[in-house]
């Protein structure tokens, strides 16, 4: 019985998100501990500190384009837009446009890129970070790192990985500069 009422609210998130959940019904038929175990990462996910949409999904957007560029990208694009991110910084974030953005968006992301790279250079912008949002943004801001990359990590485990696909902003279809994206610094 629990199995089908998880499963209702999956076929939910598919229907509202047109998203793949074929992953997630794989890992509830075969175990229950784990799905229970990869709800609570939801909770991780969701951890805002209550910083505003835009820096968490910054993040969010930038670490899940360094692992994937496709369905996973495409999922964390529509929850930007549905809280409420203009559809222009999303766009310059998945392109990697960051003159476009404004300065603390595009220190995140720029801090991202670091911290995925391991680049010691990301100890100046951590510096800027915390001056800014204090030690619980920066906390909310490493949980959007951490916690975007496990979907696709787990995707591709699992076999359900994609290959890279352009992504729909609102209107517009953007391919991900995967070039810029895992770069430190903008590509002019």
């Amino acid at each position: 019985m629990i199995r089908y009422l998880f499963n209702q609210s999956l076929l939910s998130f598919k229907n509202r998100y047109d998203y793949d959940i074929s992953y997630m019904q794989d890992i509830l038929q075969h175990d229950l501990s784990a799905f229970l175990k990869f709800i609570g990462l939801q909770m991780m996910s969701n951890h805002s500190a209550g910083l505003a949409a835009e820096p968490i999904f910054a993040a969010r957007l930038q670490a899940i384009l360094w692992d994937d560029c496709g369905p996973c990208t495409q999922l964390i694009v529509n929850l930007a837009l549905e809280a409420k991110v203009e559809s222009h910084i999303v766009r310059a974030i998945v392109a990697g446009d960051l003159d476009t953005l404004p300065e603390p968006t595009a220190l995140v992301v720029r801090f991202t890129r670091l911290v995925l790279a391991h680049d010691p250079e990301a100890d100046g912008l951590r510096e800027q970070i915390i001056h800014r949002w204090g030690r619980k943004g920066l906390i909310a801001i490493g949980y959007a790192i951490s916690s975007s990359r496990v979907y696709p990590a787990l995707k591709y485990t699992l076999g359900y990985g994609n290959a890279c696909s352009c992504i729909q902003v609102q209107e517009t279809q953007i391919v991900p500069n995967i070039t810029t994206v895992k770069t430190a610094t903008p590509i002019k």
